[in-house]
């Protein structure tokens, strides 16, 4: 087995494994703090939840499998199967884990003489999970599905596509809770999610640059090149005091993968002098890509 083939497989593994910890987390917060206190979330979420407090009394995890089927059929074309495979992963264990979870926690109610707490506490588990889960590309389906299309074109925030979708859906909730206390809190919820999975998402997208100066930078990129396999480009430089011609090395790389990095350069060179900054945006091989907007030419009159 290659490298290449291990590392794909690894990722392959990791995702998955996170995204199942990221359905787990938004399970708690749904099944644990919002249903039981009847406080509306956005996405298919809210729309089960909604269902199942009207006098249908649908189970939520019954309607919210049902409508996610039908918008994953519509997905399809627009992500293709690797987002979907994980999406429909995501969706299965989120209404497996609801079927089982809330027979636990039924009995417990918690928080049910606080609602503002509930609504903080449940929207920062399902926040966090839709992040965790978007990150490593997978979703809780629904909305995040549209709105991982909207992304795939546009440089727009996750949460705030979310925010706008999910707004029309927590208003709705009044005409079955007819209680507007209860949809103020629902906006509440909404709110913090968004924040919340912006705060996950670009944590785990952020990059940062370094520069490396040091005699040997031929042993420190060639390390770099392998271990965190990134690129490396070398940059001719002159010491302005010294007056001594010298390499210094340019990397970009995940914010992850930047502890490794200064483990491979004390390695090597304790003495090498290094600049770390962040960087708002990478694009390219190994980084996030170019979103823009391709339009039309013009006709010629």
């Amino acid at each position: 087995m290659t490298g290449a083939l291990k590392t794909k497989i690894w990722r392959e593994v990791r995702d998955y494994a996170m995204i199942t910890i990221a359905m787990l987390s938004y399970c708690i917060g749904w099944s644990a703090f919002l249903l039981p206190n009847t406080l509306a979330s956005g996405g298919v979420a809210g729309i089960s939840s909604i269902l199942e407090w009207s006098p249908l009394a649908i189970p939520a995890q019954v309607s919210y499998f049902v409508i996610n089927a039908i918008l994953l059929i519509f997905a399809l074309v627009t992500l293709g199967w690797r987002f979907c495979v994980k999406t429909i992963y995501a969706v299965a264990v989120l209404t497996v884990a609801l079927a089982l979870i809330r027979d636990k926690v039924a009995s417990l109610h918690l928080l049910a003489d606080q609602p503002f707490m509930a609504a903080i506490i449940g929207s920062v588990f399902c926040g966090s999970g839709v992040g965790i889960g978007l990150a490593f590309r997978g979703s809780t389906g629904g909305t995040d599905i549209v709105a991982a299309i909207i992304n795939k074109y546009r440089d727009i925030s996750l949460g705030r596509i979310i925010m706008i979708l999910d707004v029309v859906i927590i208003s709705s909730s009044y005409f079955v809770l007819r209680d507007w206390e209860r949809v103020i809190y629902g906006y509440v919820v909404l709110y913090v999610t968004a924040f919340c999975i912006d705060q996950v998402v670009n944590n785990m997208r952020r990059s940062v640059q370094f520069f490396i100066i040091s005699e040997h930078y031929k042993e420190i990129g060639d390390r770099i090149n392998k271990e965190p396999r990134r690129g490396v480009t070398t940059i001719d430089a002159h010491g302005f005091y010294s007056g001594k011609e010298m390499k210094m090395l340019f990397v970009l790389a995940k914010r992850r993968e930047s502890g490794r990095i200064f483990q491979v350069i004390n390695d090597i060179d304790p003495t090498a002098f290094v600049s770390q900054s962040a960087v708002i945006g990478v694009y390219g091989e190994g980084f996030d890509r170019f979103k823009v907007k391709h339009r039309s030419p013009k006709p010629i009159k």
